[in-house]
């Protein structure tokens, strides 16, 4: 039986709240805004009084085979002082990203539903040499954004 909408439609909030978590561990002074209408979903106060906007975005383990991490259908336009957390349950994954390495890696649709908005996919799939089977990866191009902790933010 797979899981019910309740359960995929509160996967993303899980997600922010989960990681907005780990950055209060760290230390990092957040705020959650009430409404998610501008696309942040956490803003966190630096240390030397200026304020950074957080979108988060994550994708569960359950999606369909190869899509581990393409985040999709996104709007964006260059701001400063924002970045993006991207998550992947599946590959147990984070990037982090500014506005600015976003818009230069990501890809803009060019025809369909989604004209004119970004997706970024930092995955691949290829047949693992010992199982044989189709394992996803992080393409080598995107390892530099993978992040263990947020001390990026400090």
């Amino acid at each position: 039986m797979g899981q019910s909408f309740r359960n995929l439609a509160g996967f993303g909030k899980r997600m922010e709240y989960n990681l907005v978590g780990k950055m209060l561990m760290e230390g990092l002074d957040c705020y959650l805004p009430l409404v998610d209408d501008h696309g942040v979903d956490c803003v966190i106060k630096k240390e030397d009084g200026t304020y950074i906007e957080i979108q988060i975005k994550a994708r569960s383990k359950t999606v369909t085979e190869g899509d581990a991490a393409l985040f999709a259908a996104i709007t964006h336009e260059a701001a400063p002082n924002y970045y993006f957390v991207f998550y992947s349950e599946r590959l147990d994954t984070m990037w982090i990203m500014s506005s600015k390495e976003f818009l230069n890696e990501c890809v803009t649709n060019k025809t369909g539903k989604n004209v004119g908005k970004q997706s970024i996919w930092f995955n691949g799939n290829r047949i693992d040499k010992e199982t044989g089977k189709k394992k996803e990866y992080c393409y080598p191009r995107f390892e530099k954004y993978i992040a263990k902790d947020f001390s990026r933010f400090h």
